[in-house]
């Protein structure tokens, strides 16, 4: 507290200006996507979701609490972003920076992403926040280690943790800048309250067949190699991430030498960071926000530059105010689209269409083919009404996948969105071209949970014997067999389905008529004959009353 009163008043009104413009943009700025989908997280409280841990959906869930709409789920990232400006000046020991609190405020603000994420809310929002909770707290452990602060620093590991799996990268890389660590008991405290504080989720895990970390490391979409999209786009996204003052940001960094453990475990973040993902370059797409870490660090060691350097001081100020003009334009054109000339960004035309929808289709369920992102922004824009995705072998499974949202609509009459349908009830087109073709279904029936359930071994291609195939039922009604048809997807080697062929499976005991509730049937089948080259996998697959085959199987390598 003490800390706090010394910081002057300029600094505050600076924040307060930022603060009040964070929720302005909050209430007025249409969701997108990604958020949509963490708010329909936020409907049904877990120690985990499919894709990310929790910590997301509790700032919207506190966020709700507060208010309604838009500023219901942004709400808690304008006060993280507020307290995270505060955090960072307190990192800042150079007794020269209250004389430039505007140059602060600038450099904070020019950063493109950390300026989105102050009223975004996504799951960078609180890694970004804790990230800064945790430096604090470590700045103050290394000079002088107490069992408070190690209490308080494993509760921000924990926290980082539930943010985002990416946290991990935040302590690995502080841990190898001192070592010594690794000797010290209140440092081994600090660990083991973090491990106890993130036991709930470890359980989730175990309980949900560790899903979110298979999805992460084997079943993300990839694809082949290319050079401008993978490597080079990483080094675009390096200079995205800082917009104009990106040269002499980088600068400061090397210029900066960790003379001290703080500086030490800045640098070794910031450097840590940008080479696990320059070598994760050559084998995946690296999205921008996934280096979202490094500003962190970055406002620290820049600023600290500045303060010593006038030529830096003066060009990162100069051109820190023409990417706040910028973003500034583009973050108005986020709520009012023809400032942005023909561009439609996802912020634009969701309640629109969404209500365009609704007044077709009245007040029934919507199933979305393969949209997770479509399903929850429809239900959020339609106070709640009930959606599901419907995930084909074309798409990837996502938190619909492991939830109740199939068994909440399954037997009602719904209204079926496509873009599959060739004969569609009603369309609609949306400014930015996109068209919903959908249709109506009485007495919705789909089974997505059925598993298929191969030896994990690879199989020659065109094999000719038997293949074992075990069926399970994970629902509490026996499923017909003549509702369900089984077919093999074949895929590339980078799961991209290339043919998909019907094929005849035989109940290993005779007259088997139906896949008993809650128990495992089995079958033995063989690979359909295919001409296709360039096969690396195939997927056993099932449609349930003429529905586009599932992802019910894994993947299973071929030669």
């Amino acid at each position: 507290m003490q800390m706090l009163t010394k910081i002057p008043k300029q600094f505050y009104f600076f924040l307060a200006a930022i603060f009040i413009l964070n929720l302005i943009q909050s209430s007025f700025t249409q969701l997108i996507f990604d958020e949509s989908y963490y708010w329909y997280y936020s409907q049904n409280m877990a120690w985990g979701y499919f894709d990310h841990p929790p910590m997301v959906a509790l700032l919207i869930k506190i966020s709700s609490i507060f208010f309604n709409e838009e500023l219901g789920v942004r709400f808690m990232s304008c006060v993280l972003s507020a307290v995270n400006i505060i955090l960072l000046w307190l990192m800042i020991d150079n007794p020269k920076k209250n004389d430039y609190i505007k140059h602060f405020f600038v450099l904070v603000f020019s950063m493109t992403l950390l300026n989105a994420y102050g009223f975004f809310t996504l799951p960078d929002t609180p890694l970004l926040f804790f990230t800064s909770c945790f430096l604090l707290t470590y700045k103050h452990f290394i000079k002088r280690p107490t069992a408070g602060l190690a209490i308080l620093l494993g509760v921000f590991m924990a926290a980082l943790m539930y943010s985002k799996y990416h946290a991990v990268l935040v302590i690995f890389f502080v841990l190898l800048s001192n070592l010594k660590l690794t000797t010290n008991k209140y440092a081994w405290l600090a660990v083991t309250i973090a491990l106890f504080c993130y036991a709930p989720h470890f359980y989730w895990l175990y309980e949900n067949d560790l899903v979110s970390i298979k999805y992460h490391l084997y079943e993300r979409p990839n694809g082949a190699y290319r050079f401008e999209k993978y490597t080079l786009g990483f080094f675009v996204n390096l200079v995205a991430i800082f917009g104009l003052t990106f040269p002499f940001i980088y600068k400061a960094l090397f210029k900066t030498k960790g003379n001290d453990l703080f500086n030490k475990a800045l640098i070794y973040l910031t450097y840590g960071v940008l080479i696990f993902f320059f070598v994760s370059s050559f084998n995946r797409r690296v999205q921008t926000q996934w280096i979202i870490i490094v500003c962190i660090p970055l406002v620290i060691v820049a600023f600290n530059y500045m303060l010593q350097n006038k030529q830096a001081l003066t060009w990162i100020f100069r051109l820190g105010l023409i990417n706040t003009v910028l973003i500034i334009y583009l973050r108005i054109g986020l709520i009012y689209q023809p400032l942005l000339f023909n561009f439609y960004y996802e912020s634009h035309g969701n309640k629109e269409w969404a209500k365009a929808i609704e007044e077709e289709v009245g007040d029934i369920p919507v199933v979305f083919e393969n949209s997770y992102r479509n399903a929850p922004m429809y239900s959020f824009y339609t106070n709640g009404t009930p959606t599901f995705s419907l995930n084909n072998f074309m798409y990837r499974k996502n938190q619909y996948s492991i939830n109740d949202a199939e068994e909440q609509i399954r037997g009602k009459d719904v209204a079926y969105v496509s873009k599959y349908l060739n004969n569609p009830t009603f369309t609609y087109t949306r400014e930015n071209g996109g068209l919903y073709k959908g249709k109506y279904i009485t007495n919705y029936q789909s089974f997505r949970k059925l598993e298929c359930i191969l030896a994990d071994t690879t199989l020659t291609l065109n094999f000719k014997e038997n293949i074992s195939l075990k069926v399970y039922n994970p629902y509490n009604e026996d499923i017909d067999l003549k509702k369900l048809k089984f077919a093999v997807s074949y895929m590339d080697d980078y799961k991209k389905p290339m043919q998909t062929l019907q094929m005849t499976t035989e109940p290993v005991l005779p007259n088997t008529r139906f896949l008993k509730k809650k128990d495992t049937t089995d079958f033995i089948f063989q690979l359909p004959k295919t001409k296709k080259e360039n096969i690396g996998y195939f997927r056993v697959v099932i449609s349930e009353n003429d529905l586009l085959y599932g992802l019910n199987g894994k993947a299973i390598r071929v030669k």
